[in-house]
């Protein structure tokens, strides 16, 4: 990786994890192609940055503290769908059954450097419960990554009753939920095949509504898609 690369990376880890309360110093950025995330570029522009905030956008005139003007400056990437722990472990599978709790962590914060310094500011990871110890570390500005959503248990057994159903969303928002996760169906690999009854999946969709809370559908049966779409 070239130098100045390097120097943009660390520029982007240090404005993200920025504590939102550092506000009494902006920090300026030129920019010498801006995309702005709205459908709209702009050539030449400074940006301020304040704490963890776009502050400003002036004139390429303005006086700036670092100068990427070789550079094009774009808005922080979304992935909706990771799992920020998933890895490849000593024995080269995607399952280590040695693997401890601390060698785990240890990937997971891997992880969320990689994709941190690979533009992505937001990524949702559905889901583990390990993700909840790692979003607030991030968050708390001690570890460098993403803004880290995560759904932290999924519903996918199909012989959880209503109650059970509505239960187990409850205790997942208890437990610091951003998402609700559910498996309405197999994986593509086995077929595809509806598993969740309409009604567990209307009780999934409005307990989580009742709470605020976004639901993310793993569904491939046109059924299934059909159900979720309507429950919510």
């Amino acid at each position: 990786m070239r130098i100045e690369a390097k120097i943009l990376n660390l520029l982007a880890a240090a404005l993200i994890c920025a504590p939102a309360s550092a506000t009494a110093q902006q920090t300026t950025i030129r920019a010498g192609t801006l995309i702005d995330g709205r459908g709209g570029i702009q050539r030449n522009v400074v940006i301020g940055i304040a704490g963890a905030r776009i502050a400003k956008i002036e004139s390429g005139n303005a006086r700036a503290r670092y100068d990427l003007s070789q550079f094009t400056i774009l808005p922080g990437l979304i992935d909706a769908h990771i799992h920020i722990g998933a890895h490849f472990g000593r024995n080269g599978r995607a399952v280590t059954p040695s693997e401890t709790p601390v060698e785990q962590a240890l990937y997971g914060i891997e992880n969320a450097h990689v994709t941190l310094m690979a533009g992505f500011t937001t990524v949702q990871s559905i889901g583990a419960p390990s993700d909840v110890p790692l979003r607030d570390a991030i968050a708390r500005g001690k570890i460098p990554g993403p803004r880290l959503l995560t759904a932290i248990s999924p519903i996918r057994e199909p012989g959880m009753t209503v109650a059970q159903i509505r239960e187990h969303v409850r205790k997942t928002v208890a437990d610091g939920a951003d998402v609700i996760k559910i498996f309405a169906s197999k994986s593509i690999r086995e077929g595809g095949g509806q598993t969740l009854t309409d009604e567990q999946i209307l009780a999934a969709c409005s307990e989580a509504k009742s709470l605020g809370k976004r639901v993310w559908v793993h569904a491939h049966a046109a059924s299934a898609v059909r159900a979720s779409a309507v429950a919510d």
